[in-house]
């Protein structure tokens, strides 16, 4: 392992024109070349690839584009790790970007363990304003996910012990935290700086995403089955208001 790792950086992305820029823009202006960029398509019927292909064609590092329908964001996530070359692979998702210098603060931080996850602090934006600054530490893994738009893993890590289960359509990335928090073998490396920014709401945020991490947290013994049941409940009448409402 050397001190100028390679790095690949995962974008799952689907009909997100809108938003792309920003994303593959924050790829660009960092300050570091030793990189690939994976784009991984589920076959957008808007500009997105138009906008993706023009960066390409200015990236001086590799991008690697695949265009094809897919299962889901977890599906894409593990079909560019499966592409991914690098020592280290970040995925930041394509309403998401990252901070100038989040190459260079993740390697300061890196151990150059075999199986390690860096990981930092996000800002959460709603309507193109900072509505938070969100940081949880690994240790209360238990309690809350640690901001996986900041984080940049081994590939060994995915290698060896597994990529993210498909069960899950909104809280994989948390069941894959919990497995490698519990397992007991991946250092986890923390970095109390700025690593990226993500707009709030998708399916993290969504109802189902909740009744996903509150499956997770009852696997897990952090609640009672009662509880479980009673949120679980009230999240699908919410679901069942919201729908007779329009919302």
């Amino acid at each position: 392992m050397t001190s100028t790792p390679k790095i690949s950086i995962i974008t799952p992305t689907y009909n997100s024109a809108k938003t792309i820029k920003d994303t593959l823009n924050s790829v660009l202006t960092q300050n570091y070349t030793n990189l690939e960029h994976i784009i991984v398509d589920g076959k957008s019927t808007d500009d997105t690839l138009v906008i993706v292909n023009a960066y390409k064609e200015k990236a001086p590092y590799e991008v690697k584009i695949v265009s094809e329908k897919d299962n889901g964001i977890y599906d894409a996530m593990n079909k560019g790790i499966g592409l991914a070359t690098g020592e280290l692979v970040g995925i930041i998702n394509s309403d998401d970007w990252y901070e100038p210098d989040a190459i260079e603060k993740t390697l300061r931080t890196y151990q150059h363990q075999k199986y390690e996850i860096v990981y930092g602090m996000i800002r959460i934006y709603q309507d193109e304003k900072i509505s938070e600054i969100q940081f949880y530490s690994h240790e209360f893994m238990l309690q809350h996910m640690i901001c996986h738009p900041s984080c940049f893993v081994t590939k060994a890590t995915y290698e060896d012990l597994g990529t993210f289960d498909l069960k899950y359509r909104s809280s994989s990335d948390y069941d894959w935290m919990l497995k490698r928090y519990s397992e007991g073998k991946t250092t986890f490396s923390t970095n109390y700086e700025m690593i990226a920014n993500m707009r709030a709401g998708g399916m993290s945020g969504s109802n189902l995403g909740y009744r996903e991490t509150l499956k997770l947290q009852l696997e897990y013994h952090q609640i009672p089955k009662s509880y479980f049941w009673f949120y679980t409940i009230k999240s699908h009448v919410g679901d069942v208001v919201r729908k007779i409402r329009g919302v």
